[in-house]
């Protein structure tokens, strides 16, 4: 029980708890879509606190979750963080009756589930390393400065902000390297030179500026099972029969190709590759920091998005069919003419190459959170957060070269074949955070996490390149405080989702529409799938 002489004091705080508290609930609970790749692992103190830490950032992590934190650090200190993670998104294929792509009725993706999945991070200068690693691994480094007696803190840290590193390329046969055989998305923070200002006992503001290497690769097979090339194909088939067909020369060109020129809709058409980098992008973090008393605390942070503009390289591979198949119209009589109606190209060269640009938007967030404590050694963290994925509505690859490939595209609305448009159509998001924290003696801290993010990434989009369900994540940690200033958090953390597409459920995965032909490899199979992620980091921060 709280004393007396302390009773009326302590009132307005927790009357200020239940309003916010209240406000809180009233956000979270309206329909929403909460986040993609956000606060998966940049602090263990704020993993093992599912994140909910706007209104008590750890340490120098204030940097990122609320810069106004810093002013309570006193003095010098460095804080040096490990992180591990392993991703694991799993598929499966069924083929649903009445299926039929153009005639053909048997995919052989179908009844097949993806292998294993390995993971991979994006090297600064280097670019994707081509080793299979077990768990992707990261470090973070962090400092702040303090004259004793100053309002002013000063500091600077390194960390990511967005980890995303897949690699499917174990099993060469596995059916998920038609939508992302590799993917990376990456943004590491090199620098962040921030500053705190203590406004008063209770008030403290910050800021602080980011600058990101952003990172982005994606190594593909690619399919395009569309009822257009299934047409034609049957349509080659009965015309040119087994041997070919003497009068096709005079018509459209259609068996000009031979065997190898019939167009097959589940057969892979070719491969792409891209690894494209912003070696700096800044952004702007601004956060508030209200501390009225050690029970209660209110904290906001505005953390600013960019237009990351990336560069880089991009090949091209082509399969001989769709060559073999354009070659045969331009042989015959009449195939020009409808070849050049359709904006083919007279071939499809097996490598193109060169350079590419790319702006991979990333998205602001905004979180506003609370702490109370209702005892002395028992608090709760609670926090909403909203961020902008709707900028996520497209992506669009600018080559320094008209593409062949995408030539063949035309038809099925690629108008510029010096581009690729890849819907994406994602949602903005809200999300609410919780987080439990016993201190067990004054050395030893125990916390706990809970995040039920509703997904971004909604289910008539979701793919395999970003395959992130609704997540469940469930976190636990442990801190320990020396008399010496020396403190050790650890945090581990488990992330799981399911989804169960239906055939035609989304247009970035399944869809059997004639224009969704970009880009759908698995049109009008039924998808089911989920996800699993597993993490871990360690910090240790000391006075130095």
């Amino acid at each position: 029980m709280l004393p007396t002489q302390c009773t009326g004091a302590a009132r307005r705080p927790f009357e200020l708890a239940a309003t916010a508290l209240a406000a809180l609930a009233f956000l979270a609970g309206g329909e929403a879509r909460a986040s993609f790749t956000e606060n998966i692992g940049v602090d263990p103190t704020a993993m093992s606190l599912g994140n909910a830490v706007t209104a008590d950032p750890p340490g120098t992590a204030s940097i990122h979750f609320n810069p106004a934190g810093l002013s309570r650090l006193q003095g010098k200190w460095k804080s040096d963080t490990f992180f591990g993670a392993s991703i694991k998104p799993y598929a499966s294929f069924t083929q649903p009756e009445g299926f039929d792509i153009g005639g053909w009725k048997d995919d052989p993706v179908a009844g097949t589930s993806t292998g294993p999945v390995r993971q991979s991070i994006f090297l600064p200068g280097i670019g994707v390393p081509k080793a299979k690693l077990p768990f992707a691994a990261a470090a973070g480094l962090g400092f702040s400065f303090n004259q004793p007696g100053s309002p002013w803190t000063f500091g600077t840290a390194t960390y990511v902000v967005q980890g995303v590193g897949i690699d499917r390329t174990t099993d060469p046969n596995d059916p998920a390297r038609f939508d992302g055989q590799r993917v990376n998305i990456q943004r590491l923070v090199l620098a962040s030179p921030s500053v705190a200002y203590k406004v008063s006992k209770t008030l403290s503001v910050g800021v602080s500026i980011p600058i990101a290497h952003q990172g982005f690769a994606l190594d593909t097979d690619m399919r395009m099972p569309n009822k257009l090339l299934g047409i034609i194909g049957k349509l080659q088939d009965a015309w040119c029969g087994d041997n070919g067909n003497p009068v096709d020369t005079f018509a459209f060109g259609l068996c000009g190709g031979g065997k190898e020129g019939r167009l097959r809709p589940f057969n892979k058409i070719g491969g792409m590759h891209f690894e494209m980098t912003a070696p700096a992008d800044p952004t702007i973090n601004i956060g508030v920091l209200w501390e009225p008393s050690d029970r209660f605390s209110l904290g906001a942070v505005y953390q600013g998005g960019s237009q990351s503009v990336l560069t880089g390289k991009y090949t091209f591979n082509a399969e001989p069919m769709l060559d073999r198949f354009v070659r045969g119209m331009y042989s015959s009589l009449l195939g020009p003419v409808v070849a050049s109606m359709f904006g083919f190209p007279t071939s499809i060269p097996a490598i193109q190459s060169g350079n590419v640009t790319m702006t991979l938007p990333y998205a602001e967030h905004i979180q506003v959170g609370l702490k109370v404590k209702p005892i002395d050694r028992v608090q709760l963290n609670v926090d909403a957060n909203w961020s902008n994925w709707k900028r996520w509505d497209k992506l669009t690859f600018q080559f320094d070269k008209t593409i062949n490939l995408l030539e063949m595209a035309r038809v099925f609305g690629q108008a510029d074949p010096s581009k690729l448009i890849i819907p994406r159509g994602y949602k903005n998001t809200i999300n609410y955070n919780f987080g439990l924290q016993v201190k067990v003696t004054d050395a030893i801290t125990l916390r706990a996490g809970y995040e039920p993010r509703k997904s971004s990434v909604g289910e008539n989009k979701i793919d395999l390149i970003s395959p992130l369900p609704d997540l469940t994540i469930k976190s636990i940690g442990l801190g320990y405080e020396t008399r010496e200033g020396l403190r050790i958090d650890a945090a581990a953390s488990y992330a799981s989702g399911k989804f169960d597409i239906p055939a035609d459920g989304s247009c970035n995965l399944n869809c059997t529409n004639f224009f969704n032909a970009v880009y759908n490899p698995y049109a009008g199979l039924d998808v089911a799938g989920g996800i699993r992620i597993r993490y871990f980091g360690v910090t240790i921060t000391k006075p130095f």
